[in-house]
Formats: structure tokens, C-alpha cells, sequence
């Protein structure tokens, strides 16, 4: 079932672009991730272009969050105020991420930063995920008990002043802590067309001390808001949403994303991670071999 995309000028699997969709939205509901990671590299793997595929991505990612907030929330899985904190540092930083964006477009070099991009981030992200999981699971074939880790926030994050009560999560910071994470990953919204919650979730476990029931509701709380104004942004700035592949790829996530949220209420934390360390590590290694690799066709023609 071929499907023409208007705003990609060319014609897709309408099928193989919705069981994309409904991967990146299981991997949603599994991990609190928008699954913008996986959909952008695939999508330019498919043959869009970058700019297209980070854009529309972007799209699809709030479809997925809305289904996933929408399961956590109904069992108590989100801080809403952590969450409402962290979405104003998004809308800053996906504004700030518009500027970078069109000036890169303009230099011609957007591509190439949003392959890097992934390359660093995900290659980094994924070995820090990878080795923290083996270490969690090494204990139990060896028979020993796991000692669990002691939660707390880091040393910076403890030093910061103004600090809040943060009830579900229950914490004690001050709220600069996830405004600067929040704009963060504003920024690489825009530009990756990503959620940002492959980065987000480990922070909020790491750098923020949150409690581990609310990390994934909390983060695609904060995913749904800030791709929404990203979406808007792209719509009115670089004008590169595909509409009809925004909407094949959202047809397929929000079902995905309910049944990722079943599956992980009863998985083992410690080996959903190291599954979701292995994916992340994998698309960076594709990326990485992409931008090494002389492409089919040198040179592209497109309009003035």
C-alpha cells in the first residue's frame, strides 16, 4: 500500500510506516521514551530526509505520550508539578532549538548535525545504560542479593538554592534542577525531532533522585507538552511536518503505547533496561556506519 508524502515528495508503505509507528509507541509505554530515538534514524534509514523525519517525528511522539501519560496517570505514576517545571524549560529550550535549527538549515548542515547528534548521544546514553543494568542483574545469577542503590540527587543538584517539595516524587531540591534539564532537552527536541526521554529518564533517576513510579509517567508528561510546541514551531518556522506521515506514524503509536504500559508493569526493571540499552546502541552504531558510508547519490537537487 504505497502512500505519497507531500511535504517528503515521495511515496512510502503506508503499512510499514504504521508498524513503525506502533514500535515507538510500545517502546513508549516500556520506557517513558517518546520513541523519536528510534523513528527519526529509521525514518532517514527508509529514505526521508533528515529534516522531514526529525519534524514529523516530533509529531508523532506527542500521540504516543498522550496514550502513555494517560495509563500512568491512572495509577498515580506522575508528578505533575516536577512535570510543570520541567515543561517550561522544554518550551524555552524548543525555541531556542528553532533558532540553531534554521540557522544550521541555512548553512546547509542540518543533516549532518542531526546524524552526529545521534551518534554522541545515543552511543553515550546507551554504554552508561548498558553497563548499570549488567551491573543490576550480575547479583542475581551469581545468587548474592542485590543491594539496593540508596536514591539521592547529586551533589550539584543539592546545592542549587530555592528549593521545593516535590511530594510524589519526594524530593527536596530546588526547581532550577529540572528547568535546566527540561531546556535541554527542549533543544534537542527541536533539532532531533526526538522526546528526549532516552536522556530525560536516566537524569530524572540520576542527577535528580526521583523515585522510580513516577520517572516514566513524569517524563512523558514533560515529552507531550514540549512536542507539541516543537510541532507548532516546525509547522511555522521550517514548514517540514509531513502531515500524512505524522499521521500513519501516530495511527500506529497510540496502540502501542498501551500495550507497552502492560508489559511494563510486569517486566523486571533492570531487564527492560538493558533491552532498551541494546536498541539505543544499535541505531547509534547504524547511524555511525551512515555517516562513514558514501551515499548512493552525491549530489541532490532542490529548489530555490
Amino acid at each position: 500500500m504505497d502512500v505519497y508524502l507531500p511535504i517528503a515528495n515521495l511515496s512510502v508503505n503506508g503499512l510499514f510506516i504504521v508498524l513503525l509507528g506502533g514500535l515507538t509507541g510500545i517502546l513508549s509505554g516500556l520506557f517513558g521514551v517518546g520513541g523519536g530515538f528510534l523513528t527519526t534514524p529509521l525514518l532517514i534509514f527508509y529514505g526521508i530526509p533528515p529534516t522531514v523525519a526529525a519534524a514529523s517525528a516530533a509529531t508523532q511522539v506527542t500521540g504516543a505520550s498522550v496514550s502513555g501519560v494517560l495509563a500512568h496517570s491512572k495509577r498515580k505514576g506522575v508528578d505533575y508539578r516536577m512535570g510543570a517545571v520541567m515543561v517550561g524549560g522544554g518550551v524555552v529550550g524548543a525555541l531556542i532549538g528553532a533558532v540553531f535549527f534554521n540557522i544550521l538549515e541555512a548553512l546547509g548542515q542540518i543533516d549532518v548535525v542531526i546524524n552526529i547528534l545521534y551518534v554522541v548521544l545515543l552511543g553515550s546514553i546507551g554504554s552508561l545504560m548498558m553497563r548499570e543494568a549488567l551491573t543490576a542483574l550480575r547479583p542475581s545469577k551469581s545468587g548474592e542479593t542485590a543491594q539496593p542503590r540508596k536514591r539521592r540527587h547529586h551533589p550539584l543538584v543539592a546545592g542549587l538554592p530555592f528549593r521545593w517539595r516535590f511530594y510524589r516524587s519526594g524530593l527536596y531540591i530546588s526547581p532550577l534542577a529540572p528547568l535546566i534539564l527540561g531546556t535541554l532537552v527542549g533543544i534537542l527536541t527541536m533539532l532531533m525531532g526526538v522526546g528526549g526521554g532516552f536522556l530525560l529518564v536516566p537524569a530524572m533517576l540520576y542527577l535528580l533522585g526521583m523515585s522510580g513510579n513516577v520517572v516514566v509517567g513524569t517524563s512523558l508528561f514533560q515529552i507531550l507538552f514540549v512536542t507539541m510546541v516543537t510541532t507548532m514551531t516546525h509547522a511555522l518556522t521550517t514548514k517540514a511536518v509531513d502531515i500524512v506521515l505524522a499521521g500513519l506514524l501516530l495511527l500506529g503509536s497510540v496502540l502501542g503505547a498501551q500495550f507497552g504500559t502492560q508489559v511494563a508493569m510486569k517486566a523486571r526493571p533492570e531487564v527492560l533496561r538493558l533491552v532498551l540499552a541494546a536498541i539505543v546502541l544499535l541505531v547509534a552504531l547504524r547511524m555511525l556506519y551512515g555517516l562513514g558510508v558514501q551515499p548512493d547519490e552525491i549530489y541532490t537537487v532542490s529548489p530555490l
